[in-house]
């Protein structure tokens, strides 16, 4: 099983239209009650047909109908911010983990959220090893900075122990799943999530196509409920 440890997000995200889709193909076998999911995402207008790195921003989770245990990590994640961007930009974790956010830059950053019972503020802060907070309520938690407009990051908070996010070249596979009913989700932050019942484990492959079209900065305020300050060019900081 790959969890959020074994996510690996790219420096750097790239912008694609604001109209794509999604698409990805899922294999599952099974042995002694435990079943494999292996696919791969395709980004069908990537530039040139080559992989991109957007697709990394997929969360994939799966949730048995019949409740597992939930092991939470006991090291903390991290997301860090490096030259005003969040890295990873997108992050999943169980319920009930610690996130903490470092500060490489020269600068200052606010790391803040105003997603329901997940809301935090970690007030300004300069470079240091981070702040941390714990994730309590399943969701996804917006996160952004209350210096920086354009810096964005998402953290989706699971009661599940199955979840992944795809490699550089849309590869993923979820392992051990237990066999029998239940929830798979598919989550990427410029669509909206799609939900799907299985029963595993699957003999058929499964496609799904996702049509994307938020912006990659979504309209936001700062902590206060305020517009973000602005350059003298009129773009916010």
């Amino acid at each position: 099983m790959m969890t959020g440890r074994d996510q690996r997000p790219s420096l750097r995200q790239r912008q694609l239209p604001a109209a794509m889709t999604l698409g990805f193909l899922l294999l599952a076998g099974s042995a002694a009650g435990a079943a494999d999911l292996r696919g791969r995402i395709i980004l069908e207008k990537s530039a040139g047909g080559k992989a991109s790195r957007e697709v990394q921003s997929a969360q994939i989770y799966f949730t048995p109908r019949t409740p597992v245990k939930l092991d939470v990590p006991t090291e903390a994640f991290e997301i860090v911010t490096v030259r005003k961007e969040f890295t990873p930009r997108t992050l999943t974790v169980p319920v009930g983990s610690t996130v903490r956010f470092p500060n490489s830059d020269v600068i200052l950053h606010n790391v803040f959220s105003v997603s329901g019972k997940n809301r935090f503020d970690l007030g300004l802060y300069k470079r240091n090893a981070g702040k941390d907070t714990v994730f309590e309520h399943p969701g996804v938690v917006r996160i952004f900075c209350n210096v920086h407009h354009s810096m964005v990051a998402y953290v989706m908070v699971v009661d599940t122990p199955f979840y992944t996010s795809p490699s550089f070249d849309g590869q993923f596979s979820l392992n051990g799943l237990p066999e029998g009913p239940g929830t798979l989700t598919i989550w990427h932050e410029r669509s909206e999530p799609t939900t799907h019942e299985l029963t595993l484990p699957l003999v058929e492959p499964l496609e799904i196509q996702i049509s994307v079209s938020k912006p990659r900065v979504p309209r936001h305020t700062n902590k206060f409920g305020k517009p973000y300050a602005r350059k003298r060019s009129g773009r916010a900081y």
